[in-house]
């Protein structure tokens, strides 16, 4: 019963439009209306600068550290299926990012709260890809270079500084959700189109 709660909650944190509220609170367009039509922090950059992409990025993150951590306390010892059982929380915090029910199920990309998940259940992942992310942005100054890279290298650094094959195999679907997500991206990208920064 403290599982599915657990799952049910991560989902409905995940679903809340961080980027959409920002924007609101903050007196500026509907991201989903402008820009790239994203709610993530990139676009909130590009549409209301670095505070409002501040407040998106931490909230987003915050989105998967969250229920991850209320797991961590609250969840009753599962014995061999305590991995899995995390795992399926932070799974469900990122589809509620990507999928929320409070905006018709079209929501951001996830890299942000996939960061919140993974920071907790293998935190040297997500250092070592914090690095990476920073330094491909500051090269190329595009946005979904860095996520795209971070995401194809999240199952090789979990799988790296984590034994437990749940904590890898979620790696390995938030990696391919992260992907999907940017494929406009890639287009743009391939395309020479993909803005920079």
């Amino acid at each position: 019963m403290h599982f599915l709660l657990l799952v049910f909650l991560a989902y409905l944190l995940g679903s809340l439009p961080t980027g959409l509220l920002v924007a609101r609170v903050m007196g500026g367009p509907d991201p989903r209306q402008a820009g790239s039509g994203n709610v993530g922090a990139a676009n909130l950059y590009r549409l209301l600068g670095r505070k409002a992409a501040a407040f998106t990025l931490g909230g987003d993150i915050l989105k998967g550290t969250v229920p991850v951590a209320l797991a961590l306390v609250w969840l009753p010892p599962q014995g061999a299926w305590q991995d899995t059982a995390l795992a399926t929380v932070g799974l469900a915090a990122v589809l509620g990012h990507i999928f929320p029910l409070y905006l018709g199920f079209r929501g951001g990309k996830g890299v942000a709260t996939s960061f919140g998940v993974v920071a907790l259940l293998c935190p040297w992942a997500a250092f070592n890809l914090l690095i990476v992310y920073i330094i491909t942005l500051t090269q190329t100054r595009i946005f979904s270079v860095a996520a795209l890279l971070c995401a194809w290298l999240l199952p090789m650094a979990v799988g790296l500084f984590s034994g437990s094959k749940a904590y890898i195999f979620l790696a390995g679907i938030l990696s391919g959700l992260i992907l999907w997500k940017h494929r406009e991206n890639l287009d743009r990208l391939f395309k020479g189109e993909e803005p920079r920064f």
